[in-house]
Formats: structure tokens, C-alpha cells, sequence
């Protein structure tokens, strides 16, 4: 995913990077360099908790920020679509950074906690 500000201007990119059992991915700046990761855990359905992808150095050593999706109660997250989310990470972080981390949560939410079906053209059958 490029992130780009203003429209246009790109300042950094999310990629997913392949791991058999976690969702990974590296946050880069706008020349493709990887400045941090963010790694997953292997579940993402946390029922009654938050679900938590921390957010490390490159190479993966430390943690220095977290993306928590909070566990918005039992009826919130059964009847709607609706998702709460936390985003921790160095309060010298550039700000640059700090954006493509917030288009991280975004496709964090949308690969892993966005219903599926309902409407839109993969849920029309012929």
C-alpha cells in the first residue's frame, strides 16, 4: 500500500511481508527503505481482548509501539461492522512515519476485521 501527503506526494509504503503463521509487514519510507514492522499475532479473533500487532525495529528485536484493535463489547462487535482502534509509537517519530503507521491500521482493519459479503460484486451470484 502507498501512502502519500499531499495527494500525490508519496511518504511511505505499507508491505506485507510472507510469514507461514503471522501477519507481517514492513513500514517504509518513500524511497522503499524498511524503518519498522509491524508483526501480527497468529489468531487475530480475540474474543473478550484486544488484538495487538506490535510494532518493532527492523529487525525485530524490540518493541517500540503497538496497533491494538479493542474488543468493543459482545453486542458491538456481533451486530455491527463498527472497530475501535489504539495506535502507540515514539513520540520522536517522524511524522512521516507516523502517518504510513496510521495507513497501516487502516489495512490492518480491512484485511482482518472488515465483514465480508453483503454487497459489492463478490457477493453477487449468478
Amino acid at each position: 500500500m502507498e501512502v502519500q501527503s499531499p495527494p500525490g506526494t508519496t511518504i511511505g509504503h505499507v508491505l506485507q511481508t510472507w510469514h507461514p503463521f503471522l501477519p507481517k509487514f514492513s513500514i517504509q519510507d518513500a524511497d522503499r527503505h524498511t524503518i519498522l514492522r509491524v508483526v501480527g499475532p497468529c489468531w487475530t479473533c480475540g474474543c473478550g481482548s484486544d488484538t495487538n500487532f506490535e510494532v518493532k525495529t527492523p529487525d525485530e528485536s524490540r518493541s517500540v509501539g503497538r496497533i491494538s484493535k479493542q474488543w468493543g463489547g459482545l453486542l458491538q462487535e456481533a451486530l455491527t461492522d463498527a472497530d475501535d482502534f489504539g495506535l502507540q509509537f515514539p513520540l520522536d517519530l517522524d511524522v512521516r512515519v507516523k502517518a504510513v503507521l496510521l495507513g497501516a491500521t487502516f489495512l490492518i482493519d480491512y484485511m482482518f476485521f472488515e465483514k465480508r459479503g453483503g454487497t459489492g460484486p463478490s457477493a453477487i451470484t449468478s
